[in-house]
């Protein structure tokens, strides 16, 4: 069975109001193995400026984005890498899943089917106040290294972001959905 771990990074928080994405990670697992059998980590080009407030969350400048493909170009890809897996983790699904979707959507594909999980929102174990961790936080709760300098590229986020769900598996803290845990 195969589990992927996704991030995006985009120019703003709402893709109806004409944000995009700048990059997405999608790092697939066997999960029988925990071995890494597959990766796609691609730029986009947005077709619009990136705010500051964005820029400055991520590090990427619309200049570093030239030449890159379009999202039409490759939201057939992501959907079938998405749609080849049984379950899919991000860190915050609850912005990732939509965005994607929406943005899917507007490629003209269909939604992939998968069961999504998300690391945040299964985490408030690991902040003291009960909150939604960030995923620093998340990695000092569970002992996984994490350098604020390489965070918010969706490549390491996802790596970091994996890392955690196995070991809050391993721990207990997590679940595999249902789905997964059948076919695992």
């Amino acid at each position: 069975m195969l589990i992927s771990g996704l991030d995006t990074e985009t120019t703003g928080f709402d893709a109806s109001a004409g944000h995009r994405m700048v990059e997405i990670a999608i790092l697939t697992y066997d999960v029988a193995t925990r071995t890494l059998v597959d990766k796609y980590v691609q730029r986009i080009d947005p077709d619009r400026s990136i705010p500051a407030a964005a820029q400055a969350v991520h590090g990427i400048a619309y200049e570093e984005l030239v030449g890159m493909p379009k999202w039409e170009d490759i939201a057939p890809v992501v959907r079938a890498k998405l749609e080849a897996c049984s379950v899919v983790v991000a860190h915050n699904m609850g912005f990732d899943g939509p965005f994607i979707g929406h943005e899917l959507l507007r490629a003209g594909e269909t939604l992939p089917g998968f069961e999504p999980f998300c690391t945040m929102e299964n985490a408030r174990w690991a902040c003291p106040d009960g909150k939604f961790p960030k995923l620093g936080e998340l990695c000092f709760a569970l002992g996984v290294p994490y350098d604020p300098a390489s965070a918010h590229g969706a490549d390491y986020d996802v790596q970091v972001m994996m890392a955690c769900f196995w070991a809050g598996l391993d721990r207990g803290f997590y679940r595999l959905p249902a789905l997964a845990t059948v076919t695992a």
